[in-house]
């Protein structure tokens, strides 16, 4: 899941630790879809324009022994 998303996560992280270090990131397909502070927002403003669960949202970390792998459901909670 998210395969291609991921791949096109690694092919642009150096750009993206400069630009958007400690953002939330949007990520469909070979897209860069938003950029957000936090996963609230990322996830609520991405429901309006894409299908819950075809959408990959990651943090932007400084390092890759930082970047930690999360799993997104169709349910979010405040």
């Amino acid at each position: 899941m998210f395969e291609l998303e991921n791949k096109y996560y690694n092919e642009h992280k150096e750009e993206y630790r400069k630009k958007y270090l400690g953002k939330h990131i949007v990520i469909h397909g070979n897209e860069l879809k938003g950029v957000y502070d936090n996963d609230g927002d990322a996830f609520n403003e991405s429901i309006k324009t894409m299908e819950a669960g075809t959408f990959m949202i990651k943090i932007v970390m400084a390092t890759d022994e930082e970047e930690i792998q999360r799993f997104m459901s169709r349910v979010y909670v405040k």
